[in-house]
């Protein structure tokens, strides 16, 4: 009986052996087409490129290390931060001194106590909502530009982790409000801040920023908030443009074309936060009068006088579409 039992369990482990040597044989090895040491160190030290193996259509989504972007690293997380810190600090500073030297600028000849109507409701909301959410994108966007220099020692990563988690959300998601109040404002103004002669005269006297008592003639918008409009505009649609390449990368091209939107886009991003800051302090604090009209809607007289007095006119003359009929009393 033992010989027959011994017998029998060889017999039955040579046909499991036979069964699975098949299935055995069709089994992938999952290391065998794996990145092994010397090939890494051997990439390290070259041009290669060290990649993986992927199951989705993107090859390129494999590659671990492409030493060719070193350059391109190099360019975005020195040059790039290096010209984000001196846009927004150098525009904080220029203002400061501004301020220092010419003061808040007042209305020359004293508020009237009448207002005229100078944006309505529909032109406010597009303002704001174009404000609000452009604020927000840049603050998040900023955050993935010195954070981790300047915030993430401050907060901590616990804290530093979840506000850039946060920010992420808010960056992928208000671009879309900021698009469609981009272009609402484009339909609403675009006609109103097309370049003609008075804005060179206005230049030649700096609009009568840096001396009381000068006031070049202006219609609704003067020079300087033209260069403000068409700055919003053109950098907008620049930001919107290669934003949306950053969201949708497999829209967008090689990894080439990829480096090259997200250069753009923080350059841009840069370059217009240092205007719009500029753009907030004319309207707050820098002029006296001036946030009454993105405020309420309606400024005082004199001051429309002062700054837009060709407007002013207009809407006496009830030629005006944007602001009706005759200034009123403020209460």
């Amino acid at each position: 009986m033992n010989i027959l039992a011994k017998f029998g369990a060889a017999l039955s482990l040579a046909f499991a052996v036979a069964v699975m040597a098949p299935q055995a044989q069709a089994q992938v090895n999952p290391t065998a087409e794996s990145v092994s040491e010397e090939a890494l160190f051997q990439a390290l030290g070259t041009e290669g490129v060290v990649s993986g193996r992927v199951s989705i259509p993107d090859q390129s989504a494999g590659n671990l290390i492409k030493p060719v972007n070193k350059d391109w690293a190099a360019l975005h997380g020195n040059t790039v931060v290096t010209l984000s810190v001196i846009a927004v600090v150098g525009m904080l500073a220029l203002l400061t001194l501004f301020y220092v030297v010419r003061g808040r600028i007042r209305v020359d000849s004293g508020l009237s106590g009448r207002t005229i109507l100078r944006f309505n409701s529909i032109e406010r909301f597009a303002h704001w909502t174009l404000a609000s959410t452009f604020i927000i994108l840049a603050l998040s966007g900023l955050n993935l530009i010195i954070g981790k220099s300047v915030i993430l020692p401050l907060l901590g990563e616990g804290a530093f982790g979840t506000l850039s988690a946060w920010g992420k959300i808010a960056h992928n998601y208000l671009a879309w409000p900021f698009m469609v109040s981009l272009a609402l404002i484009f339909l609403l103004w675009v006609i109103e801040n097309i370049p003609n002669k008075l804005d060179v005269e206005w230049i030649k006297v700096g609009g009568g920023l840096f001396k009381k008592g000068v006031h070049p003639p202006a219609k609704k918008f003067n020079a300087g908030q033209k260069v403000i409009f068409w700055s919003v505009i053109l950098g907008g649609a620049a930001l919107s443009y290669t934003g949306f390449m950053l969201l949708f990368p497999g829209i967008a091209g090689s990894f080439t074309d990829w480096q090259f939107y997200q250069l753009i886009h923080a350059l841009v991003a840069a370059g217009l936060s240092a205007i719009i800051i500029a753009h907030i302090y004319i309207g707050s604090v820098g002029m006296e009068g001036a946030f009454d009209a993105m405020g309420s809607g309606e400024v005082d007289e004199n001051w429309a006088k002062e700054h837009h007095a060709l407007w002013v006119e207009e809407v006496k003359g009830g030629k005006s579409g944007s602001a009706k009929g005759a200034a009123t009393p403020a209460e």
